[in-house]
């Protein structure tokens, strides 16, 4: 996929006909772009999110988009609400065919100004809520022997950075989750795939609203994407699960590349550096939102959507996305290359 207009449009699904699509964390970010998508290609799209102004600017993109909306709030750490919420989903819209978790919180801040109340608590929404979106689509995909789980991850599932202890655990703690939950999986033969999207830095709401003790205004470290980016990665992935995992971003390759080679290097480079690349230098507001306990949208009564304030700075194509797509059609091309390399050397 590219940034043109037809891969804007998103990937071509790999079954004929609407799916109902179940999104946490819908209400902004990664999550509201992707429920967008899959309300272009006329699917049935339910909204799991805690906020209000943001489940409803959602639910209006994907009506305007062609699809079919159920917005529900939900607070994803609550394992008997999901429960529920995902029985309604069924109800209304059908049996489940994708399910794609997205719902996080998280605190920017030194470790030891993290207090435990806080640390449990991005622990429980953006860890354990990945565990109990799961269950609850697998408790119902698996009668069917079909479906799809979707886990939006980050290049910090790999390589941990300074200011966000809380959130690179609850990704490290994902990331081992989804890899042994897909080898169970593969065991029973199951119909029902999981598959692992890896992010870089993106142009998100979040660096508005997740709790900072940080001097400065929070910010994403360069190169930084579009949320579209994201999305389309996302699609893609629900279209092709069985990959279990898709990289976007060079930035996400080079992290993780340098992370196997010299790992205490990028410590040192990273401690060095990433105290400062993670601010601006726009101080922080001390009556700044945070949506730890509870939503944004709902305290301050705006729909944020999918953007943060990084436009201008941010990309809309990921060529790393392309490759992670087309690692076949790329490795066919480097045989063939070295290949014909052989041959002229032969002649």
């Amino acid at each position: 996929m590219s940034g043109t207009r037809a891969g804007r449009r998103g990937p071509a699904r790999a079954s004929a006909g609407p799916r109902t699509i179940v999104v946490t964390g819908a209400s902004g970010g990664v999550g509201r772009a992707s429920a967008r998508l899959f309300g272009a290609r006329g699917d049935r799209v339910a909204l799991l999110a805690r906020g209000t102004r943001g489940l409803a600017g959602a639910a209006a993109d994907v009506e305007a988009a062609g699809g079919r909306a159920l917005a529900i709030s939900v607070d994803t750490a609550d394992a008997e609400g999901l429960e529920r919420a995902t029985d309604r989903v069924e109800r209304e819209l059908g049996p489940i065919d994708v399910w794609v978790n997205v719902a996080f919180t998280s605190v920017f801040a030194p470790f030891m100004e993290i207090t435990a109340d806080e640390y449990q608590r991005v622990t429980e929404v953006s860890y354990l809520g990945y565990v109990n979106g799961t269950r609850a689509a697998l408790a119902r995909m698996r009668e069917r022997d079909r479906g799809a789980i979707v886990q939006v991850g980050s290049a910090l599932a790999y390589r941990g950075i300074p200011l966000q202890t809380a959130y690179c655990g609850a990704k490290h703690a994902i990331q081992g989750f989804n890899e042994a939950l897909r080898c169970e999986l593969l065991h029973e033969r199951s119909g029902v795939r999981v598959t692992m999207v890896q992010m870089p830095a993106l142009n998100t709401p979040q660096f508005r609203w997740v709790l900072s003790r940080l001097p400065h205004l929070a910010r994403p470290v360069p190169p930084i994407y579009q949320p579209e980016v994201a999305a389309r990665a996302v699609a893609y992935a629900a279209d092709h699960p069985r990959r279990r995992e898709y990289w976007v971003g060079g930035t996400t390759l080079g992290t993780l590349a340098a992370n196997a080679i010299a790992p205490g290097l990028l410590d040192r480079y990273l401690a060095l550096t990433g105290f400062r690349s993670q601010q601006t230098s726009e101080p922080r507001p001390p009556d700044a939102p945070a949506n730890l306990w509870e939503p944004v949208d709902g305290a301050d009564g705006h729909d944020h959507g999918a953007h943060g304030p990084f436009d201008a700075r941010s990309h809309a194509a990921s060529l790393q996305l392309w490759a992670s797509q087309h690692h076949g059609l790329l490795g066919v091309a480097a045989l063939a290359t070295a290949a014909a390399g052989a041959w002229r050397v032969r002649g």
